[in-house]
């Protein structure tokens, strides 16, 4: 009986979304709400069971780790840009998170983009087969892709049409990274339908 309310539940939320194709509409705008406010509710649940009372808490109380007091205090003075009078404090912590991020950032960029991607355009070029021309291909677009990046110079003559080659790399890779996304999306909404169809109407069996 459970399932079977969990299963009309479910397919009228579905309904309700998929209401929005025709035009904005209260049924829509519930279902969106109630979205909203279940993902804002699992959150802070999941904040509160996983990351303050395992690594904030507990340590401080079991453990006497009170070093733990000075990253809780930039996290509660960041909570002060509700209060106008001292919202400035909240600067503190966000400061401190924005430089930290960055030096991350850049850290993570080097080591899990920049040099992978460099390690993979150094390929070998022996032979005369496919995978030959493959890396010949790879090293050609890489090249003129950074050629119109590169805005130190006017890009006439061979820039020019260096430029010209690599935006059409650029476009190709676009095209590819929209329709991966384009298939992540018609997957899933395969899979509502298949809910619809098997599940609820049992039409599919």
């Amino acid at each position: 009986m459970g399932t079977t309310i969990g299963i009309w539940i479910a397919a009228g939320l579905t309904l309700f979304i998929y209401s929005f194709l025709y035009k904005d509409n209260p049924f829509y705008k519930f279902a969106e709400h109630l979205y909203v406010g279940i993902t804002a509710g699992y959150w802070i649940i999941y904040t509160w069971a996983y990351v303050i009372q395992p690594m904030l808490l507990d340590p401080m109380i079991k453990n006497k780790q009170f070093i733990l007091i000075i990253p809780a205090f930039f996290g509660i003075i960041m909570l002060t840009r509700w209060f106008p009078q001292i919202s400035w404090l909240s600067r503190w912590s966000i400061a401190f998170t924005v430089g930290m991020g960055a030096g991350l950032g850049v850290t993570g960029a080097i080591q899990g983009f920049i040099l992978p991607q460099v390690q993979a355009t150094l390929v070998p070029l022996t032979g005369f087969n496919f995978e030959t021309f493959n890396n010949l291909l790879i090293i050609f677009g890489v090249l003129t892709t950074l050629i119109y990046f590169y805005f130190s110079k006017e890009q006439k003559g061979v820039l020019r049409w260096g430029s010209k080659i690599g935006i059409t790399f650029i476009m190709v890779a676009f095209g590819a990274s929209f329709g991966y996304t384009v298939m992540a999306r018609i997957s899933l909404l395969i899979g509502r339908i298949y809910f619809l169809l098997s599940d609820w109407l049992k039409v599919l069996r």
